[in-house]
């Protein structure tokens, strides 16, 4: 006879709440958001439906819009015009550029939302690399320093923590000792300390037309600063150093192919762990739903719990207005 039956607690839905293990709510959620020079001006992403580029103006409304769901922050992504960009990034620090622009008109608008601008030079780079490059290779501790600047710049324009996601190594200790030197002691770092070279970026690289430029002098990857996929051991390793260096949240991206890596991180630390949901995967599901072989808001609300189970904190994702939506009903 049988006196152990697990379906005793799955009887109804009042049930299955109740002995629920996670829940979801708009509270985990980090919006990744576009921003283009312009005024009044709003494009859409091909490859990511019901994402756009938006200009300032609009990009503060779509913030305001946000928090009303119950989303509390942003991480905010600049496509930067052609003719600002060079081998250096400079453009990344300029005071009035468009990052700290947006940054300050955001704050200025929506004080409560937190800001995490993303700290890369990819997007201010005519090649379209994560760092500076000489003689064909990424220079590390030259990009180091350029990725510390910019992080001082998007302190002083308003920024509650930055972002690095460049995978450059020492890089966290360089931004802190700088964000301390110059008095920005309460601004956190969310370091991308486990990114993979992943194939799930590209719709993002189209938004913001940051691959890598097809030129026979530099890589034509960036598989010489990302992860290998292929590995999880090496994951820890990098985990470990960024902490040491002064991170305060650990990022894990991509998300849904790299569950057991967050599972792992969450077994072997205390700090917060970010979980980024990207662009290919957001296209993945929008695909499918369109064709109709997914239901889009199960299938969004059951792969954005799938990464709280394994145990994020935090998920960057561009189902994040979406998902607050539905969960608010």
């Amino acid at each position: 006879m049988i006196h152990s039956r697990n379906r005793r607690l799955r009887v109804n839905e009042s049930l299955r709440s109740l002995v629920r293990e996670c829940t979801l709510t708009a509270n985990d959620f980090v919006m990744p958001v576009f921003v283009m020079e312009g005024e009044n001006k709003e494009e859409p992403i091909a490859s990511m439906p019901g994402i756009f580029r938006r200009s300032i103006d609009l990009t503060v409304k779509e913030c305001r819009e946000l928090y009303s769901l119950g989303i509390k922050a942003v991480n905010l992504y600049m496509k930067v015009s052609e003719d600002l960009k060079d081998n250096t990034g400079k453009e990344a620090w300029n005071r009035n550029g468009l990052m700290q622009n947006t940054i300050r008109a955001i704050k200025d608008a929506v004080p409560g939302m937190i800001i995490m601008p993303d700290v890369a030079l990819d997007p201010y780079s005519i090649y379209g690399h994560d760092g500076i490059i000489e003689n064909g290779k990424i220079i590390n501790d030259a990009t180091n320093d350029a990725l510390a600047r910019m992080s001082v710049s998007h302190a002083e324009a308003g920024a509650d923590i930055v972002a690095p996601s460049d995978m450059m190594d020492g890089r966290v200790q360089v931004i802190r000792e700088a964000l301390e030197d110059s008095g920005y002691t309460d601004v956190g770092i969310l370091s991308y300390a486990a990114k993979y070279a992943s194939s799930f970026y590209g719709p993002f690289r189209s938004a913001l037309d940051s691959a890598p430029k097809d030129n026979m002098e530099i890589p034509k990857d960036k598989k010489t600063y990302q992860m290998d996929f292929h590995n999880s051991r090496e994951a820890l390793n990098e985990v470990f150093k960024d902490i040491e260096e002064g991170a305060d949240i650990i990022m894990i991206k991509p998300g849904l192919p790299y569950l057991d890596i967050v599972s792992k991180v969450r077994e072997a630390i205390d700090l917060p762990i970010a979980v980024y949901n990207v662009s290919g995967e957001y296209a993945m599901v929008k695909a499918a739903a369109q064709n109709g072989w997914l239901d889009n808001d199960k299938t969004i609300i059951e792969s954005l719990t799938c990464f709280k189970r394994a145990g994020a904190d935090m998920i960057f994702t561009y189902f994040a207005k979406e998902a607050a939506m539905i969960l608010n009903g």
